[in-house]
């Protein structure tokens, strides 16, 4: 039981933005899972774009760091050019 009504308050914005997080980074986590088993390089090319607007959209918002979302994005591309 909280003592404050602000930390009644803080205690359910926390539990929102807790399950916001966990749908964007699940979201995330099946987008790179798409790529990485696309068949071929064009399909794994537009599943590309998709995660990588989720993986953007996520560090802008501050869901997961910057630089995650910058090794994230570049271990994609990587994996998309050994396909070849």
């Amino acid at each position: 039981m909280t003592h404050s009504k602000q930390a009644a308050k803080r205690v359910r914005t926390n539990e929102q933005r807790r399950v916001r997080n966990r749908s964007t980074h699940s979201e995330i986590r099946s987008a790179i899972k798409t790529v990485r088993g696309a068949a071929t390089k064009a399909d794994a090319n537009k599943d590309l774009a998709r995660a990588v607007s989720l993986v953007d959209k996520a560090a802008k918002k501050r869901t997961i760091h910057p630089n995650a979302a910058a090794r994230l994005k570049s271990r994609m591309a990587k994996a998309i050019a050994a396909k070849a």
